[in-house]
């Protein structure tokens, strides 16, 4: 009780108060006659925040706000961006929702138009995936307040070998958001919520940092981010539960680490009930802020693929907010006629964590949360997903569809698509798994054109690799490739060569 109240509302006086910049352009230079042609100090020590202040962006009439899910615009209760909510009135999730009339009035070309102009610039803030479609994400943000890494933009990868030798098909793409900036898609989200609490800290709001429940790579991008805009951050993480790579990131970056032995939805109860009592803000994907920023990675498959809509797009899913930001996207870009449909959505769990699909193969007929089991597939090991309504609604609307993987499934599909060139996370093996059933089937076809979302970099989960070629975990490792170890001399070399290039002969 007495730490509770040292958080009475008339904390938010410590809260840095917004001191505004004397720009450098309002600054006396003094040079002598003689350098008269010479640059000023100004060109020479502008960046480009400073640029984008000169050259602002004509002003427009966007707007969003929150209303309650499954509510449109016009919702009698909304929210303003700019509140501290995360739910509605009757405790049901909440959406952002944009003024479509108002975005409506620019046709699909212009909109095509004018995203393909920001890509591989580096004018702020449209250097970023993210902030390139700034008028659908967060359309009344200042410049000034955007915290960016310049995410998304991430590579689309033909997957040329995999498709053709091992599922049979032509045109399958795997979307590498794990390119990015700490290395998994919740960049994109996270770029979006930080940006948003970093302009209520001006606005002298009692925020005094942010906090997430994590299995690994949410706290990573959280870390981050407020390091860059010197925001305090609170992870909660499962004790013993995520990669050695995922908690160093975290910890580098300067958050406070709680490492909880629970789960992840034992870390989630904790950060929800310490936020309803501290000036915290809530950075889980419960907060709808950050499906705004994942939801450009649809936009940017489709920008990829010259505004042709690919046949299926197949998302891993935990929490499910992914999957749900995947279908907004598409969505959005439907309605305001930058394309003429929507491809099917497929969402790939974990055996050991698959509440959704145990829901989906019942008809849909009644939801259970489940106790998740250990899966390598961390990430996605959540058995009471946050976002469960939200991604019923997308797989409805859809005509999608819910796929599971096993352990060993997941692994050696993992493995197999390393094999082929890519280095992928176990998510990633889950989603392919996915695939590979749903062609057998005969559900997907050979000719469709199909774009898996890989989550993550498979470097935060080398440990499962090495475990996996090593032959370290029971009953799998049947693509295993350890390392051989040979003698000093030339003739032992040559035996291993011989036996090497004779096994990879055709025959």
């Amino acid at each position: 009780m007495v730490v509770c109240s040292l958080f009475h509302p008339s904390f938010s006086t410590i809260v840095p108060t917004t001191v505004k910049p004397i720009h450098k352009n309002n600054r006396s230079v003094t040079i002598s006659a003689a350098n008269n042609n010479s640059p000023s100090l100004d060109s020479l020590t502008d960046n480009i925040k400073d640029k984008a202040r000169r050259h602002p962006t004509a002003t427009n009439n966007f707007t969003a706000k929150y209303v309650p899910f499954g509510s449109s615009f016009d919702s009698d209760e909304s929210y303003s961006l700019d509140e501290i909510v995360y739910r509605s009135k009757s405790g049901a999730l909440l959406d952002v929702h944009h003024d479509m009339d108002a975005l409506s009035k620019f046709d699909g070309a212009y909109w095509r138009n004018l995203f393909d102009s920001r890509v591989g610039k580096t004018t702020w803030p449209y250097g970023s995936g993210v902030w390139s479609k700034k008028e659908w994400v967060l359309p009344e943000i200042n410049a000034d307040d955007i915290v960016s890494a310049f995410e998304g933009n991430s590579n689309l990868f033909w997957a040329e070998r995999f498709g053709k030798q091992f599922v049979g098909m032509n045109d399958l793409w795997v979307k590498h958001c794990g390119i990015s900036h700490t290395g998994s898609f919740k960049d994109l989200g996270m770029t979006v919520l930080v940006s948003q609490v970093n302009r209520l800290r001006k606005m002298n709001r009692p925020l005094v940092g942010v906090g997430c429940a994590s299995t690994g790579d949410t706290s990573a991008a959280l870390s981050a981010y407020c390091a860059a805009a010197g925001i305090p951050s609170i992870v909660f993480l499962p004790a013993n539960k995520i990669s050695t790579a995922q908690l160093i990131q975290p910890v580098s970056n300067g958050a406070l680490v709680l490492s909880i032995d629970t789960d992840f939805d034992g870390c989630m109860k904790l950060i929800r009930e310490i936020t309803s009592e501290l000036p915290i803000y809530l950075a889980n994907s419960l907060n709808s802020l950050r499906i705004e920023g994942q939801k450009t990675a649809a936009i940017e498959i489709l920008q990829q693929f010259d505004w042709q809509v690919p046949d299926w797009v197949i998302v891993p899913g935990g929490n499910l907010g992914n999957i749900y930001a995947f279908y907004k996207g598409f969505k959005m870009c439907k309605d305001l006629g930058l394309v003429d449909k929507i491809p099917r959505l497929v969402c790939a769990q974990a055996a050991n964590a698959n509440p959704l699909y145990l829901y989906y193969i019942n008809g849909w007929k009644e939801f259970k949360a489940i106790k998740a089991e250990t899966t390598f597939a961390s990430a996605i090991q959540i058995g009471d997903p946050v976002s469960i309504d939200r991604a019923v609604y997308a797989l409805k609307n859809s005509d999608g569809i819910v796929e599971e993987a096993t352990e060993e499934e997941l692994m050696d599909a993992m493995a197999l698509a390393d094999s082929t060139g890519m280095f992928i996370c176990p998510h990633t093996g889950v989603a392919l798994t996915a695939l590979n059933k749903l062609r057998k089937s005969g559900v997907i076809g050979a000719s469709d054109r199909v774009v898996v979302v890989s989550t993550a970099h498979g470097l935060k989960f080398a440990d499962s690799k090495i475990d996996y070629h090593s032959g370290n975990i029971a009953g799998m490792g049947r693509l295993k490739n350890p390392p051989v170890s040979v003698k000093a001399d030339f003739g032992s070399v040559m035996d291993v060569l011989k036996d090497f290039l004779l096994s990879k002969t055709p025959k």
